[in-house]
């Protein structure tokens, strides 16, 4: 209640003529009440301001560290990528594939393999929604809902239309998968949402850091990456380790040997995505030596193939805006690993 409006109750009741006893008695008790509901106000509506100032304070304490995050993981990546270009002398190497059938499933896949590139690099490429590019069996994504962001991880749920082939046969799978994708440990799992030709489908991929040129630190053995940036100035190459994990169940297993042509078909169908995988990275680990395609071509803009620093510079900003997306959860390229 404001100053004007108790002034007025005041000298009203002050010009009434004839004010009892006991009215004049209630009127210190009355003036008290009224202060306490006035400043009662006032402090709630204090107090409440407190909180929302540290409320407001706290949000944006939290945004500067992840904006710094953000930062140091970009700049890291930077110079990850840049020790490839300097050097992208690198043999790849088919998966080592191990097939197991558990009862009751169809089977258990196991592949590992190393790739030429940081962990985060290739954690962008699997996690990609756009990476249909890469993974020449995904047909189309046909939804995509971001269900968790948590900045560093994000639970996605995913539809998408998948290509299998095996020898002679091919055709079109629709796959429903929950997804979730962990940068801080560089790790994607999947499970199968709605089940449909598959009971069970789920697995995990695992990105793991690779020391490429140890040698540099002899006779120091470094065994976390602060270590090994800091025995090599910075230059020293970071690969990966990748493990892909892998349990199929149909709804209705075949009896032998059409389990057999099944099971053929899903081991080879994975082999291609990883494959796929495997040589998006030489891709982007020769970008150094301006070895660049028609299609990387038109996607800078018609960039001129002879001019090394605009594709350089061009590439780089590339790279930039993946990050950038895969850290705003826009990315989910998982699902195309899924098959």
């Amino acid at each position: 209640m404001g100053d004007s409006t108790r002034h007025e109750r005041w000298d009203g009741w002050l010009r009434r003529p004839a004010l009892g006893l006991n009215s004049l008695m209630q009127i210190p008790d009355k003036i008290q009440s009224s202060l306490k509901v006035h400043f009662g106000r006032f402090l709630n509506k204090d107090g409440h301001g407190r909180r929302m100032s540290a409320e407001v304070s706290s949000e944006k304490a939290k945004q500067s560290c992840s904006a710094a995050a953000s930062a140091s993981a970009e700049f890291r990546l930077d110079r990850q990528l840049q020790a490839w270009w300097d050097n992208p002398s690198w043999t790849d190497e088919p998966p080592e594939i191990k097939v197991t059938v558990p009862e009751d499933s169809l089977c258990n896949l196991n592949l590992r393999f190393k790739a030429g590139l940081p962990p985060d690099a290739v954690y962008n490429i699997i996690i990609d929604p756009e990476n249909k590019r890469v993974f020449k069996n995904i047909k189309e994504v046909i939804s995509r809902k971001v269900l968790l962001d948590e900045g560093s991880r994000q639970i996605v749920e995913v539809e998408q239309a998948a290509i299998w082939k095996f020898l002679w046969w091919s055709g079109i799978l629709s796959v429903h998968v929950f997804v979730d994708q962990n940068r801080k440990n560089h790790t994607v799992k999947f499970r199968q949402g709605r089940t449909g030709f598959m009971r069970k489908f789920e697995g995990c991929w695992k990105i793991e850091p690779l020391f490429v040129d140890k040698e540099l630190c002899l006779p120091l053995d470094p065994h976390t990456l602060e270590e090994y940036e800091s025995c090599t100035g910075g230059r020293g190459r970071v690969g990966c380790a990748i493990t892909l994990d892998q349990l199929i169940e149909p709804a209705l297993l075949p009896p032998p040997p059409i389990s057999w042509y099944v099971r053929g078909i899903t081991t080879r169908t994975t082999e291609m995505l990883v494959n796929d995988l495997i040589a998006e990275t030489a891709r982007l680990r020769g970008i150094s030596n301006n070895t660049v395609t028609k299609q990387d071509t038109e996607e800078m803009g018609g960039a001129s193939p002879s001019d090394p620093t605009r594709e350089s510079g061009d590439i780089k900003e590339r790279w930039r805006q993946r990050r950038k997306s895969g850290r705003h959860g826009s990315s989910l390229r998982l699902s195309s690993q899924l098959l």
